[in-house]
């Protein structure tokens, strides 16, 4: 590998050869995943007051965020067609998370789901930052960073990680193939992987 590596997708191109070597994921069939929104995380926009204008998108995500997200993906997304193209006997399933998640934050509401920059577990707000599951002295009180009374309302469970309603709502639509690329419903593809990545 000697040469110097010019782009993400060079990089994750040579990443997942070296998986596959390493039989941590198999040559025949395998799905890969894009990344989710970086800037519509809860956590990364809850203490952003008055933005600048065109700072945040029509959801609140942060843009500048998101475009590196895309722009990561889009050169994920390359780096599996250049592996197609050089490991023909692969069936390699492209999945974008990231038009998912963005899809399930773009209908929260209709989906029976609360803003989805509520944050289930934790307290937070204007400088406030206590976790999911700790306690802190704000202004002279402790404050327990605890669950929400109904999870089942929340896209966000810590302000990073999805809630359990909101991971099966992804998973639904993953699972059918429609974020796909080729878009083929996970009954038509079987892997096998001896590594936790």
């Amino acid at each position: 590998m000697g040469k110097k590596l010019k782009t993400v997708s060079q990089h994750l191109f040579y990443v997942i050869l070296l998986l596959i070597d390493s039989n941590c994921i198999k040559k025949e069939q395998e799905w890969i995943h894009n990344t989710g929104l970086i800037g519509c995380l809860p956590l990364a926009t809850v203490n952003i007051q008055n933005p600048k204008p065109g700072y945040l998108d029509k959801h609140g995500c942060i843009k500048g965020w998101n475009a590196a997200t895309v722009e990561f993906n889009k050169q994920l997304k390359d780096a599996v067609t250049q592996l197609r193209a050089e490991l023909l006997q692969a069936a390699l399933t492209y999945v974008d998370m990231y038009t998912a998640k963005y899809r399930l934050i773009n209908d929260a509401k209709n989906q029976g789901l609360l803003d989805p920059f509520n944050i289930c577990c934790g307290h937070y707000g204007k400088g406030i930052s206590v976790r999911c599951g700790n306690k802190a002295n704000v202004n002279g009180a402790e404050v327990f960073g605890g669950s929400c009374e109904d999870p089942s309302t929340v896209i966000s469970w810590d302000g990073v990680h999805y809630s359990e309603v909101a991971n099966f709502w992804v998973a639904n639509q993953i699972l059918n193939g429609s974020f796909s690329d080729p878009p083929n419903p996970i009954t038509q593809a079987y892997y096998k992987s001896n590594c936790i990545l």
